[in-house]
């Protein structure tokens, strides 16, 4: 048994156990820390030997349109064979990271819910659920087999917010549902019509199939924005964003770090995954406008998280800037601004954790979130504000740190191709500093707040939650090479199929042209 498939359903079984097993609150957070930690420890050999392992099955990347995209760590059995569904699923260089990152942050998860007292059993048992169903879908290469982990995810986190959420927890479940589910409705036309032409759902296959070039431009276009649309509310792209800061506000905090951290990872890792390979005429005519969305996202997302009193919905608004980095990389068809763009997930699910993590620490004393209520808590708690400051530095891409190296690669590759967007996007850059840094300030610098003098410093149990996320930003920001290298095949492989469609995208809109040149003379 391949350790792929173990860490896919090791989560999924001990859910299920724990789900049904009457056991004591203790032992199930004892559990579930143990299930998680394995999970990372078979996770960690996968990761340190994939370049190897990369290598033996690509030997060199393969400049042919209808190249299959080489994976490794592969199992493919039949599973549905009536309907040639199989269990397919591997790794490449564009899966593997975040497969590591998932089972990274899980563990610090569990830490962070050590606290969680109500419905203990239940709570814990739904979160290994979702860590099943989150590797699941960065695993599958048969696009049924994506649909059913990317559901899987659905059910998990719409109960762990709505059932020990805050406040107004069942309005942003509920919210949170409907999104996902009215953009999961286009992913599955999508994956019935790419079936019906092609009689596969093997995501190897499909790029480059036979069966897709009897589809019309215009078909095809309209498939790739349906599979847009149910990407787009995962990451959250405007205008589908709203149902985002609901559900970071009222979700648990180590909910909302697996939201920010691997969630709305999903949305761009799906569009490099399915929409690009299989669609890259579709891919060169939407170009411009995702370039334009990405410097919305970025924008607005800035000016808003500058707008906000709470400490979590501020760090939720710049979630949306921060995802506009990623679109803007994917947008351009420059090696060095799609490794940023992948990077760029990669960096943010570290750094967002930190600052989720961070909120929840206070949250967890003052039982608030108002920016105005803090004040000076730098001196009663100095670990606190030390680590709230590297993250900060880091979520505005200090030198150094890991989300430099990522959006400088973006701006490198964008500024070549969309000069103009390149220029608006880097406001970004700035309004970030500008709210980080006014965060900061109120809530750490000038004199205390008498209500938190005598608070005491984090624990150790914050510290381990917040302490290896810390080690990989600033690992990352000094040895960028660790994951680029990585990564750089998967990317060239990928970009050599999307210039094939760039050109034959020019080609038809070439001869378009002449044709209408011809009948208006």
């Amino acid at each position: 048994m391949s350790g792929l498939v173990i860490i896919t359903f090791l989560p999924i079984i001990a859910g299920c156990i724990l789900a049904l097993a009457p056991l004591p609150n203790d032992t199930v957070r004892k559990a579930s820390l143990a299930v998680t930690l394995a999970i990372l420890a078979i996770s960690i050999p996968l990761m340190w030997n994939f370049g190897e392992a990369y290598r033996a099955v690509s030997p060199e990347v393969s400049e042919a349109a209808n190249s299959p995209m080489p994976f490794v760590y592969e199992t493919n059995v039949k599973w549905i064979e009536t309907f040639n569904i199989n269990f397919h699923i591997g790794v490449d260089g564009l899966s593997m990271p975040f497969v590591f990152l998932t089972a990274f942050l899980c563990p610090l998860c569990i830490l962070a819910s050590w606290g969680i007292g109500e419905k203990v059993r239940g709570y814990f048992a739904l979160f290994l659920l979702l860590e099943g169903g989150m590797i699941g879908t960065f695993v599958a290469l048969d696009l049924f087999l994506f649909y059913v982990f990317w559901e899987l995810m659905l059910l998990p986190m719409y109960f762990l917010i709505g059932i020990w959420g805050g406040p107004r927890k069942e309005y942003a479940a509920i919210k949170f549902f409907l999104y996902t589910l009215f953009g999961s409705i286009f992913l599955f036309i999508a994956m019935l019509v790419l079936y019906w032409k092609t009689g596969t759902f093997s995501l190897v296959e499909l790029p480059g199939h036979e069966g897709l070039g009897d589809l019309k431009w215009w078909v095809q276009i309209a498939l790739f924005l349906g599979l847009y649309v149910a990407f787009a509310i995962k990451i959250p792209a405007f205008p589908f964003h709203t149902w985002l800061p609901d559900a970071h506000v009222e979700a648990p905090t180590a909910i909302s770090v697996i939201l920010a951290g691997i969630l709305l990872k999903m949305g761009t890792y799906a569009i490099f995954r399915i929409s690009f390979p299989i669609f890259p005429v579709a891919t060169a005519w939407f170009c411009t406008p995702l370039a334009v969305l990405a410097v919305i996202n970025i924008v607005y997302g800035a000016l808003c998280a500058m707008a906000q009193t709470d400490f979590k919905k501020l760090v939720a608004y710049s979630s949306i800037s921060h995802m506009g980095f990623v679109m803007l990389g994917m947008a351009v068809y420059k090696e060095e601004a799609m490794q940023g763009a992948v990077f760029q997930m990669f960096n943010h699910g570290c750094i967002t954790a930190m600052l989720f993590l961070l909120v929840g620490v206070i949250y967890d004393r003052a039982h608030h979130r108002d920016l105005a209520g803090f004040g000076g808590l730098v001196k009663p708690m100095p670990l606190y504000g030390g680590y709230a400051a590297f993250a900060f530095f880091a979520a505005l891409g200090l030198p150094g740190l890991s989300g430099f190296i990522s959006e400088s690669l973006v701006f490198l590759g964008a500024f070549q191709e969309q000069k103009l967007l390149a220029c608006i996007g880097t406001l970004g850059i700035l309004l970030g500093a500008a709210y980080m840094l006014w965060t900061y300030q109120r809530v750490f610098m000038g004199p205390v707040n008498e209500k938190y003098k005598d608070y005491k410093d984090m624990n150790k149990i914050e510290i381990a939650s917040l302490l290896p996320l810390a080690v990989m930003v600033l690992v990352l920001g000094i040895f960028p090479f660790i994951f680029l290298d990585m990564l750089a095949p998967t990317v060239s492989n990928l970009l050599a199929h999307l210039h094939v469609g760039r050109e034959e995208y020019e080609a038809m809109r070439t001869a378009a042209e002449q044709v209408a040149m011809n009948l208006h003379p």
